[in-house]
């Protein structure tokens, strides 16, 4: 670089003593031009902006050069040592004055570049300016990197509970799907204030006015999309630790995707996990130096409120928006209180969960909500999801009918959901999802009651 800086500026030679209060003389021309001196000051600050003022470099050494030809020399020249060693009128004071500019011009552009730098600002060809910050490059999660929703003309559905999809673009056409707040869609077109679109395996047409799109859509799904697991084997089991050494929570379905609570588990976690939640029966027999070492083959599920470990092995794990469940009418003809009471309790949909909430519309937690749903009609529940299953009869999954209450847990009842038929249940899940539809075997269930 400093053999390059003194051909572009000096075309000669570059002195590294420093100067003794006088400008050091012309005494040499090389190659036709004349040499320049410079102290070590000056090269420094000349060097650290090589590759950034090259240009303004070369252009203000050409001034140079251009000064001295161009002015009469009145000394004799004989081989490339000039004899006269007077001052040259005129010549001395313009050239020192260039190579002061020419200093003066390095020393701005090399602290002009340093601030750049650390602004994360280059130069790339043509002097145009990109700026690229480093700081960003490093917050930059490769959960960003992985979101890719596949969605070619992007909807989300702006509502505060649910948004039916309908069989042809009118109001009085058959439901035959809904979405809940957030749910995400591909608007295949849009004609007289309807949008007719693709949400999962349902397709139809909604308002458009309720869905957000383009722009807006894009910046809302970065914030709502989520990390879930998507099973890839018909059932699977999940653990209540990370090993297979460990109990069976449960099985989870194909037929449903889980969110993904933690994906990469570390050991001081998993040791905290166990402290806060585990009793001795759910460690024993585990090698637990083995567990740890295999961390990474593992990941934690939230299934409703209950967090549980499967293995990698059988999942997948993208980013993924909720969408649309379909809706369609029992091939057997429900009585008509049955069917009433899944009307009402499909008008809560999307709202919310409270753990120990028993309204309906401003938070419920699972048996809160069956047994509202069910007082409604003149029915008395009692408060837990275990004593309502105690209080119902039980009935074989051949026998299943809509009105129907879906009891899950492991090893004891823990969680309750409406049956509304075509193998779909209503429920109030978790914080997270609230009242929503699931498939009625995401998870086993201990026990399918009837109340009437």
């Amino acid at each position: 670089m400093k053999q390059y800086f003194r051909r572009a500026v000096c075309v000669g030679n570059v002195t590294n003593k420093p100067l003794s209060g006088k400008r050091t003389r012309m005494r040499k021309l090389k190659f036709g031009f004349f040499s320049c001196g410079f102290s070590n000051e000056n090269v420094l600050g000349m060097e650290i902006i090589m590759r950034k003022s090259s240009r303004k470099i070369l252009t203000a050494a050409f001034a140079v050069v251009a000064a001295v030809v161009s002015v009469p020399l009145s000394g004799q020249a004989t081989g490339n040592v000039i004899l006269a060693e007077e001052p040259l009128a005129g010549i001395t004071l313009s050239l020192d004055h260039h190579c002061d500019t020419v200093i003066q011009t390095a020393q701005e552009d090399a602290e002009q570049a340093r601030k750049e730098e650390e602004q994360g600002q280059i130069v790339v060809s043509g002097g145009l300016k990109e700026t690229v910050s480093a700081k960003k490059e490093k917050t930059k999660t490769p959960d960003t990197d992985r979101m890719k929703l596949h969605y070619k003309n992007l909807g989300i559905a702006d509502v505060d509970t649910y948004l039916n999809v309908r069989a042809h673009s009118r109001e009085s056409s058959d439901v035959v799907g809904k979405m809940t707040k957030n749910d995400g869609c591909d608007i295949l077109s849009m004609k007289k204030g309807w949008a007719k679109i693709q949400s999962g395996k349902v397709k139809g047409y909604v308002k458009a006015k309720y869905l957000l799109r383009g722009d807006a859509a894009q910046k809302k799904a970065l914030k709502v999309a989520r990390l879930k697991a998507v099973v890839e084997t018909e059932t699977l089991n999940v653990r209540y630790l990370p090993s297979t050494d460990a109990k069976i929570y449960d099985q989870i379905s194909e037929d449903e995707d889980y969110t993904v609570e933690k994906e990469n588990l570390s050991e001081g976690f998993i040791k905290e996990y166990i402290a806060k939640h585990c009793n001795r029966r759910d460690t024993q027999g585990i090698d637990r130096d083995a567990m740890y070492d295999d961390l990474e083959n593992w990941v934690m599920l939230s299934i409703d409120s209950e967090k549980v470990f499967v293995s990698k092995d059988f999942i997948s794990i993208k980013y993924k928006l909720n969408h649309a469940v379909t809706i369609k009418e029992e091939k057997e003809e429900p009585s008509s209180k049955s069917s009433s009471i899944v009307d009402y309790a499909m008008q809560f949909l999307g709202n919310r969960y409270v753990w120990g909430g028993t309204s309906l519309t401003n938070g419920t937690d699972c048996s809160g909500f069956t047994m509202g749903i069910y007082r409604h009609f003149g029915y008395s529940l009692p408060r837990t999801s275990a004593a309502q299953a105690a209080h119902t009869r039980s009935v074989s999954r051949g026998d299943v009918q809509v009105g129907d209450l879906f009891f899950y847990g492991s090893g004891s009842v823990s969680h309750v959901a409406l049956y509304i038929g075509n193998g779909q249940i209503i429920h109030a899940s978790n914080a997270r999802d609230g009242i929503k539809i699931s498939s009625a075997y995401y998870r086993q269930p201990l026990k399918i009651g009837r109340v009437m």
